[in-house]
């Protein structure tokens, strides 16, 4: 009897488990598909991220030219992170039938003994914050970049000369 009741559960576990895959599958190719946009400074700049919180697209308004480049490079910055922040909430939304189907699982700490007091560590978030070796802009060369901090700096003349771009 007890040998029927084992066979029993694994049929059930192995059939909850193949579901799952056929969600994380459909889940899988969903989310591969989300993006997001949001913008920054008055809408002057607007950043779209796909899935995987990459970059696809950046636009300026016409009148991008009223921000300075630095207001401009923490513009780009803020809407990039709104609309990585919005593609979290529409990738956690798009997994709650995943999670529903795995609270109706059993926990392999259940099915294996001595494995109730391991803990899988969780992720670690990246600081959106620069790093305190930049407090001072560089260039590709690793030297200092000019201030352009000033209100010099509003106006789109000069040129640029580093062939690294």
């Amino acid at each position: 009897m007890t040998n029927e009741r084992a066979k029993a559960d694994l049929a059930a576990i192995l059939d909850g488990v193949q579901e799952q895959m056929r969600t994380i599958a459909d889940l899988q190719q969903r989310r591969a598909e989300l993006t997001a946009t949001a913008s920054a400074r008055g809408k002057k700049v607007k950043v779209t991220v796909n899935a995987d919180n990459k970059v696809i697209d950046v636009k300026f308004s016409s009148d991008i030219d009223e921000l300075t480049y630095s207001e401009i490079a923490k513009a780009v910055i803020e809407a990039a992170q709104r609309a990585c922040t919005e593609v979290a909430r529409e990738t956690a939304g798009l997994m709650a039938p995943l999670d529903s189907q795995r609270a109706g699982m059993p926990k392999l700490s259940d099915l294996v003994e001595g494995l109730a007091g391991v803990e899988i560590p969780g992720p670690v978030e990246a600081p959106l914050t620069r790093p305190n070796n930049l407090d001072t802009p560089t260039i590709s060369d690793g030297s200092a970049a000019p201030d352009t901090a000033g209100p010099q700096s509003r106006g789109r003349g000069g040129s640029v000369t580093d062939s690294s771009w």
